[in-house]
């Protein structure tokens, strides 16, 4: 049984008394507290609310960017050795196929081996020896300079990402084509809330059939939207030149984007299992010398395109990775580069991608600790749901993943908000919901602070020795709701009693009405009138000025 709900006095003139044990008691004990704090303190709540909406100085904030943690470790150091061990061994003896011959040529002069059948084989020794010269931090800019993201260590960011074709219509329950627009207001809306960090781009322009004019549009759709580091795709390697010289128009010049590059290329290099994808790594040699920073991005399919055990799915992984790695320090020593370990999970009943089951929170946990025992800069997929619509099972499907992609330190968490049906669909409504979600989730990060103050043994004395027997509103109470508690935007934690008062709001109309109060503002992000004036007349955008 639960304890029972012991009586206090609260504001010096109302008592709380016990309602005998168990669930029931502690159930009115807390609706008799609600009641009483509200009549004890009149306007005491809405000041508290008024307060908490107010910002708070980045320092004091109970959660926010780059965090640390590596609370989580599903791998012994004997496990991760094995992993490191197999993965040298099928680089070194399987390999990979169906390099660019420019990719050849970077990778033969570094030292690795081109065979008779066409695969490129990795020396053990050259792959540790780009490891020990990898870069061990890599920034990644924002464009204003406010929220720049550092990836080292347990430093955990949370973002977008998926390239989903689909948007989610929460109201009529249906699937529509993603547009144009749909990106700019998605990047709009990231740009307002605080527990999403990055855009890596989260959906495809339906609407432009030109893949040179849907790649340009995708850039100026999502940096014209926010401010924050900004993550793309290219189609053909032709593609990246124009790409390149609309940031440059953006940044004020190539000298000033490549002293601060705010968008990396997001390139699934590899075709599972153990092929170069030829296009892609053909634009990634492009992005690497334009002075953009690359995500190295494996996405195998446990049981299709990786073993179907979760150990040989990180294997895998890594090992194609580590490739990406020797393969972007031999066209350019240093090159920014993040090792971008993607692997997914199946339904093995059905063939159905499951990236909101269990099974993918173990593999993103997983490659999460390979980039920590590498001490490289890393990045997998978590916060996703396989559900079609932001429901029950979308919140225990993206907590689940989410907070076990952060316990393990994982730089950069892709995909963790706002997608639904496994990747093939986005909804707006969601990327709200789900900004609530992550703060939850980042608190479960930040962990629990041990010290003399978080002890509050002189809390215990000064309240249980002649005190009031209770820590409602006292000083160290007050003074750490702020810091130490991160509050819900849209999450409901009235009573019953207070939630009927209330007209028994609806959590997704009342993500609607916040979408469409951003939505309802011009992007803080928007280009000045002279650049974005030369920029459409040097392409054909889409977005109406």
């Amino acid at each position: 049984a639960l304890p029972q709900v012991a009586g206090t006095s609260l504001a010096g003139e109302h008592r709380i008394r016990g309602h005998g044990a168990g669930l029931g008691g502690l159930r009115r004990g807390k609706e008799h507290l609600s009641d009483v704090a509200v009549a004890g303190r009149s306007g005491g709540r809405n000041a508290r609310r008024a307060a908490r909406a107010a910002a708070l100085p980045e320092h004091l904030r109970p959660v926010r960017p780059g965090m640390e943690s590596t609370a989580l470790k599903l791998l012994s150091q004997a496990d991760m050795e094995k992993i490191h061990q197999a993965a040298l061994t099928a680089l070194e003896e399987i390999g990979l196929a169906d390099a660019p011959q420019s990719g050849i040529d970077y990778l033969t002069a570094a030292g690795a081996v081109l065979g008779d059948d066409g695969r490129i084989r990795f020396p053990r020794a050259l792959v540790e020896d780009t490891i020990a010269k990898a870069n061990r931090s890599v920034t990644l800019f924002s464009r204003d300079g406010k929220s720049d993201l550092e990836l080292s260590g347990g430093r955990v960011h949370y973002g977008t990402a998926g390239a989903a074709v689909s948007l989610v219509d929460v109201h009529g329950k249906e699937y529509r084509d993603c547009t144009v627009q749909d990106l700019h207001d998605a990047a709009r809306i990231c740009d307002q809330l605080d527990n999403i960090h990055f855009v890596q781009r989260p959906m495809v322009c339906r609407d432009i059939p030109d893949n040179l004019e849907m790649d340009l549009n995708s850039i100026y759709a999502t940096t014209a939207g926010t401010t924050k580091h900004v993550g793309v795709s290219f189609t053909e390697p032709g593609f990246v030149k124009p790409g390149l010289e609309l940031l440059h128009m953006i940044a004020g010049g190539e000298d000033k984007w490549r002293e601060r590059p705010f968008v990396s290329n997001s390139n699934c290099f590899v075709v599972p299992p153990m092929k170069f994808a030829t296009e892609s790594c053909e634009v990634m040699e492009e992005c690497i010398k334009g002075g953009m920073p690359v995500l190295l991005l494996s996405a195998g399919m446990a049981g299709a395109t990786a073993p179907s055990s979760i150990a040989g799915a990180i294997t895998q992984a890594v090992a194609e990775c580590l490739a990406g790695l020797v393969y972007v320090n031999a066209v350019k020593p240093g090159a920014p580069a993040i090792v971008g370990t993607w692997p997914f999970g199946l339904d093995l009943r059905t063939g159905a991608m499951s990236v909101g089951s269990g099974e993918q929170a173990l593999l993103t946990a997983g490659c999460a600790q390979m980039h920590k025992f590498y001490n490289l800069p890393g990045g997998a997929a978590a916060g996703a749901s396989d559900s079609k619509l932001p429901d029950m099972q979308a919140g225990w499907e993206q907590m689940c993943s989410a907070v076990m992609a952060g316990l393990s330190g994982l730089n950069m968490v892709y995909e963790a908000a706002g997608m639904h049906a496994s990747l093939l669909g986005f909804c707006l409504e969601s990327l709200i919901l789900d900004n609530d979600l992550l703060g939850q989730a980042q608190r479960c990060v930040r962990g629990i602070e041990v010290n003399d103050e978080t002890l509050a043994l002189d809390q215990m004395r000064a309240t249980c020795m002649g005190g009031p027997g209770h820590y409602l509103g006292t000083d160290q109470t007050l003074s750490r709701m702020q810091v130490d508690y991160v509050y819900p935007d849209l999450g409901d934690r009235t009573s019953p009693k207070e939630w009927a008062e209330l007209d028994k709001p609806d959590l997704i109309a009342k993500a609607t009405a916040k979408k469409e109060q951003i939505l309802s503002q011009r992007a803080a992000a928007r280009f000045d009138a002279a650049t974005d004036m030369a920029i459409r007349e040097t392409f054909n955008i889409h977005l109406p000025a």
